[in-house]
């Protein structure tokens, strides 16, 4: 399931703060790509972000302001760059 807010600006500040790896508040989100108890994958101003964890739950979601807040046992937390293509189908259709 995907949850997308295509009018979100890509200059809104982003921030993440966890409280006793209990619950995590990110701002700056665009999309909720897909969501379950184990994983929240998300796309941000600063790169597509994936959480791992225990019994996560998704309790606030405003993608208007870009805030998605998460509670559950936090185990971790990835960012992965967006990076451009460089071969030849990047350069053909990119």
């Amino acid at each position: 399931m995907s949850i997308r807010e295509n009018d979100h600006k890509d200059n809104t500040l982003h921030s993440v703060r966890i409280e006793n790896r209990s619950s995590i508040t990110l701002t700056g989100i665009d999309e909720v790509i897909s969501y379950d108890e184990e994983s929240v994958v998300m796309n941000s101003n600063m790169g597509q972000i994936t959480l791992d964890g225990e019994g996560l739950n998704i309790v606030k979601l405003n993608l208007d302001e870009g805030e998605v807040c998460v509670n559950g046992k936090i185990g971790a937390l990835y960012y992965m760059e967006q990076h451009k293509g460089t071969g030849l189908l990047s350069r053909l259709f990119g």
